[in-house]
């Protein structure tokens, strides 16, 4: 695959696995890309300029603003995440993905598999689960109206938001 988009020129990877298989034992994600974009994620706006590189099967029911983002697109109706800028400046963003987490996801669950960013990108979302137990102890049992942007961030880093 090679990239030329608003945020990547010219950069080239291999997938080495099947799509959506051989993922690593630690990792588990509960939702696809493509389920993610389906429910609502990143105000629609995260994949826009950079569509050819993945499945067009991804976006056949995502809900996607394409002029800026969207709130509303979102599942829980609520901005859940920071700007690309402050993920730069907590150095979250980790090359070869410059739109950060969400990025990596879609290129590995591709099957392009790089080992040292791997394993820290799923140890980031290991960590991420601990907003299920914050949710499990503040919530009744499938109210999703609680803690809406707990569960719209769960809902974009793979996890199912609702329980």
């Amino acid at each position: 695959m090679i990239v030329n988009d608003k945020m990547q020129q010219g950069y080239e990877y291999f997938c080495s696995v099947a799509e959506g298989q051989d993922f690593a034992p630690d990792f588990a994600p509960e939702l696809s890309p493509a389920q993610m974009l389906e429910l609502g994620v990143f105000e629609g706006h995260y994949l826009n300029d950079c569509r050819k590189e993945f499945p067009a099967s991804w976006f056949a029911n995502a809900k996607l603003s394409l002029h800026k983002p969207d709130i509303n697109v979102n599942f829980f109706k609520i901005k859940s995440r920071m700007s690309l800028s402050e993920w730069q400046k907590r150095g979250w963003i980790i090359p070869p993905d410059p739109r950060g987490w969400f990025q990596w996801y879609c290129r590995y669950y591709l099957g392009r598999r790089l080992p040292k960013i791997d394993e820290l990108q799923i140890k980031r979302w290991r960590a991420f689960k601990r907003h299920y137990a914050q949710i499990k102890q503040g919530c009744l049992p499938y109210d999703i109206d609680c803690r809406k942007r707990q569960r719209q961030a769960l809902l974009q880093w793979a996890y199912n938001p609702f329980f």
